[in-house]
């Protein structure tokens, strides 16, 4: 799954100053309902239960965040590049700066893992994660992002 099929540009945040996991959460919640319309308080509590599971810090300063919910109708994405790096509990014990939150519709598993996988390999590129990093600016971001997919497309 192509993450321009779920990540508007609208949804990319760049220099985000949170502080705390739980801020990078409500933030993201409240990021999702103001672009997607899905209800903060129901997202938020999705994504502290998934949290609680285990961590979604996958080492090299990148979370990603996920949850299931039945008001959604298709996956939804929020990037986040945070400008002081938040404890996730990585596996690697280092703080992350570059944080990709995805929301899923309840019954739609394979959507959900594909969405998980593509943002994945998009963020375990150390070239794509230091391009990132190098840049504050939203449409820059969202550029490098689907960078990849463009490339496999031509």
């Amino acid at each position: 799954m192509e993450l321009s099929k779920f990540l508007l540009p609208k949804a990319v945040v760049a220099d985000s100053k949170l502080g705390s996991k739980k801020r990078v959460l409500q933030e993201a919640a409240r990021l999702a309902e103001q672009i997607y319309g899905l209800p903060s308080a129901k997202s938020l509590a999705a994504l502290q239960a998934r949290e609680l599971l285990g961590p979604t810090g996958m080492g090299n300063g990148v979370a990603i965040p996920h949850a299931r919910l039945p008001e959604i109708e298709s996956v939804a994405g929020v990037f986040m590049y945070l400008e002081t790096p938040v404890d996730f509990s990585a596996v690697d014990r280092k703080p992350v700066d570059l944080v990709f939150v995805l929301f899923a519709p309840e019954g739609a598993v394979t959507d959900h893992l594909k969405s998980l996988a593509r943002v994945s390999r998009t963020l375990r590129n150390e070239a794509t994660c230091q391009k990132l990093r190098s840049t504050r600016d939203t449409a820059a971001l969202y550029a490098i992002l689907l960078e990849n997919e463009r490339s496999q497309a031509a």
